[in-house]
């Protein structure tokens, strides 16, 4: 019988135990994520649209007004009944309030639209790799990345640097490549130059 009380005891102990945090809301011992700094929160610069980026738009509620589309070469998209909207050097939460305004101007009372990227802008590379050319952009793409889907390095590369001009920029940057993989941007152009011997 003593064993038995014992035991009762240990079995009210736990209960009570795990009781104490159910009771204070989750306050207790329960234990409590970090609050967040205004470091995690931050986020990154918004990436800017350009010609030949590949949207999809959802305007809830009207399929005909969804679809896919592309950012032309005169940086606009051409959208059902509200014509050309720019989009070039815009995020895409600013082209979505630009599509978002017009439609509100006269067509939907109150317009519910998404807007995400289906497919970037091709990037350009050339000079001293074995298929230079157009190639579709992938996230996280580096010079060194760039560089194999051409095919290579031909035998007169400089394979220690390389010079991109951003999209949007008129001049080009030397990277160097010895000191680790350099990013590449939606439509950047690349060279990699012929090495002096």
């Amino acid at each position: 019988m003593l064993v038995n009380s014992r035991l009762f005891g240990w079995l009210v102990l736990v209960a009570i135990l795990l009781a104490i945090p159910a009771c204070s809301g989750g306050q207790g011992l329960a234990p409590q994520p970090a609050p967040q700094t205004a470091a995690a929160t931050t986020q990154a610069p918004s990436y800017k649209l350009g010609p030949g980026d590949k949207l999809r738009m959802i305007v809830f509620g009207e399929p005909d007004l969804s679809g896919e589309f592309v950012v032309d070469s005169s940086g606009g998209v051409n959208l059902p009944l509200i014509g050309s909207v720019p989009a070039a050097g815009a995020s895409v939460p600013e082209f979505k309030d630009r599509v978002t305004t017009r439609f509100r101007n006269g067509y939907l009372k109150d317009p519910k639209i998404s807007v995400e990227v289906l497919n970037y802008r091709p990037f350009f590379i050339v000079g001293e790799v074995k298929n230079g050319g157009e190639y579709p952009y992938k996230a996280g793409l580096t010079v060194q990345d760039a560089v194999a889907i051409a095919g290579g390095y031909t035998y007169r590369a400089n394979t220690s640097s390389a010079y991109i001009r951003r999209a949007g920029q008129d001049q080009e940057v030397k990277v160097d490549l010895d000191k680790g993989r350099v990013k590449v941007n939606p439509g950047d152009n690349i060279r990699v130059p012929e090495r002096f011997f």
